[in-house]
Formats: structure tokens, C-alpha cells, sequence
């Protein structure tokens, strides 16, 4: 498909004419072309007049910007913006096949990633946001509509884990959405591509996506052990040897912040808009490689694995360990998520 590049007199000016561009597979909140300039290809991306596509144009520059310190690069090198057409013009990245373990690679970048930004760069983007207590409330209505008791104590838990998440200290630079297909695998290494919800927090919550399912993602799955072990492991020490410091804290807290939010079953369109949760009893619908119950039990088994050993989140892995068994009891012919993105 060929269509009219959105490329203006400050982008040629800046930049040269454009070669004729062809249209690429988008989100619906972009259009994204393939072109060149002086033969080298590059990648021109609009974001469309949508709700808060302002902010989200300003986020993906101010995140661009901020990666592109990391050497070797994490993300394609910006080469000009057009902020009134709200464009980007970006260096073509050529996706190479994926190795089985493919995950140990987007693991490190994803550290490194993270390690870009410091506490100087408060203020830059916005910081994280974890779930509520209206989240609190769904997950909870949940478990009372499935006929299962909530121990006592869990709603004191759950308090407990939202404030430490809002309250935990951080200023990684996070993409938002790291998930199979904003990472370009290249002969140089993975590199991170749509950073319109990039924000500033703790890299864990991110560093979750590997065990937890890739929670904001239509590509959804659960690697084997080995794989997850070495991934994880990866991260750790890349993180070590960019910023000479360990990674703080265990992961469970991170995780359990995922299972609450039902915003994490659905696409971005979708999100905000309904008690997501609440429909879980009622029925089931999918989203990629997977479906919202497929997502939510194996949360609810990662979570329940998680506290296995007691601590502060004790009692929400009693709960979840029962929703779990409730849930496969009811649809004995859910399935574990896939092992492989396709």
C-alpha cells in the first residue's frame, strides 16, 4: 500500500526529500511508513489525532532521547521530528530471526534499557503508575463471585502491596509496553521500538513481564524454566555492570501488582472502560496468542508459586491458589499459555 508521507518543509529542510514511502502494519494510534532518504532506509511514524496523542508523542521523544546514551544502542537512532504533525523519523532496523532463547537477549537489553535514566532525570517523563484500590476491590469481587473466602487479613495485604508499590523508589527509564514485537532482534542486539506509555519507575515492574506473561501484550507466554531462569539472570547482570549496583528486591510484589489489574486482559483500546475482572465468571474472549482466562490462571499459579513460602503476601497466595483451582475446576479445558511467541 503507498500513501503520502506526512514529511513537511521543517523535515526536509532537515533531513533531504523523502523517497516514495510504503505503509507499514500499525497500531491504530499510528501510521508508520517504510522510506529513504539519500537510499537509506529509514522509518517515518505519525501519531494520529486520538485522545492524548500529544502526550504520548512527547513521551516517545523524551524516551528516545534518553536510550539513545546506551551504547550499544537499545532503541533506533532518532534522526528528526516534526512535533507539529506529531512525526518521527527513525532509522530502519532489519528483524533477524529469533534463537529459541530468544528471551536471554531481550532480557539484557531490557536492563540496559532501563539503566539509562537516573534520578537527575526526575521530571522528564511521568512516573509509573501501579494499581488501586479500586483494582483491590475487582480482584476481591472476583474471588466472592466465584464462591470463594477471602481470608482474613488479604485486604490488609493488598493495602499493603499498593502502597509499596506506589511508594517504591525507581527511575528506571521503562518502555510501557515491552512486549514481542516492539523488540527488534538485530545483528547488534535487541533494540526496543513504540514508546508512546514510556514512563520513569522501578525496572522490576518490567523485568515481571518475563514470569508474569507480558501482561500488556497481545503476544503472551510462559518459557520454559530454564529459559525464565537464564533470562532473569541476564537482567541482573546486566543491570550490574551498567549501573554497579544489584537489583533490589524480589519480584513478587511486582507480580502480584499485574494479577489486580483486569486492565492487563484486554488491549489498550479496551482499557479504563469496564470492570474487566468481572467478567471472568460469564465469559472468556482472547486476546493474541491467548485468552483472558488463559492469562489470569496462570497469574494466579505465578503469584501463588511466589509466596509459597509466606512473607507479607501470604495470604493473597492462599487466595489465589484457590481461585486458580476453582477456575480450572469450572473450564477444565483451559490451556497453559504457549511456551514459543509465534
Amino acid at each position: 500500500m503507498w500513501s503520502r508521507l506526512p514529511f513537511g518543509e521543517t523535515l526536509r529542510a532537515e533531513l533531504g526529500a523523502p523517497g516514495r514511502g510504503r505503509r507499514l502494519s500499525s497500531s491504530p494510534r499510528s501510521r508508520v511508513w517504510r522510506a529513504e532518504l539519500s537510499g537509506t532506509p529509514v522509518v517515518v511514524k505519525q501519531l494520529i489525532d486520538a485522545p492524548e496523542a500529544a502526550e504520548r508523542y512527547a513521551r516517545e521523544v523524551a524516551a528516545l532521547k534518553l536510550a539513545s546514551r546506551v551504547d550499544p544502542p537499545v532503541v533506533p537512532m532518532l534522526l528528526g521530528t516534526d512535533p507539529g504533525e506529531r512525526v518521527l523519523v527513525l532509522e530502519h532496523l532489519d528483524h533477524q530471526q529469533l534463537r529459541e532463547d530468544w528471551m536471554v537477549d531481550y532480557a539484557s537489553a531490557l536492563a540496559r534499557l532501563h539503566a539509562a535514566t537516573s534520578a537527575d532525570d526526575a521530571g522528564v517523563l511521568p512516573t509509573w503508575s501501579g494499581p488501586t484500590q479500586d483494582d483491590i476491590d475487582s480482584f476481591l469481587g472476583l474471588a466472592r463471585t466465584l464462591g470463594v473466602a477471602v481470608p482474613s487479613g488479604v485486604r490488609t495485604e493488598l493495602d499493603g502491596l499498593v502502597n509499596r508499590l506506589l511508594g517504591t523508589p525507581g527511575h528506571a527509564l521503562l518502555h510501557g509496553d515491552p512486549c514481542p514485537g516492539n523488540d527488534v532482534h538485530t545483528s547488534r542486539g535487541v533494540r526496543f521500538v513504540d514508546f508512546e506509555q514510556a514512563a520513569l519507575g522501578n525496572g522490576l515492574v518490567e523485568l515481571a513481564y518475563l514470569r508474569i506473561g507480558f501482561p500488556t501484550c497481545w503476544c503472551v507466554t510462559a518459557p520454559p524454566q530454564p529459559v525464565l531462569h537464564a533470562a532473569e539472570a541476564a537482567y541482573r547482570a546486566a543491570w550490574l555492570n551498567a549501573t554497579g549496583t544489584e537489583v533490589q528486591d524480589d519480584l513478587a510484589d511486582a507480580c502480584a501488582g499485574w494479577l489486580l489489574r483486569g486492565d492487563a486482559l484486554v488491549q489498550r483500546a479496551y482499557r479504563g472502560t469496564a470492570d474487566h475482572l468481572a467478567k471472568i465468571p460469564n465469559r472468556d474472549w482472547k486476546w493474541g496468542t491467548a485468552t483472558a482466562r488463559q492469562r489470569l490462571v496462570h497469574r494466579l499459579g505465578i503469584v501463588s508459586q511466589m509466596t509459597a513460602d509466606g512473607g507479607a503476601l501470604k495470604g493473597l497466595g492462599q487466595l489465589a491458589t484457590v481461585i486458580r483451582q476453582d477456575m480450572l475446576t469450572r473450564w477444565p479445558a483451559l490451556q497453559p499459555l504457549p511456551l514459543q511467541r509465534p
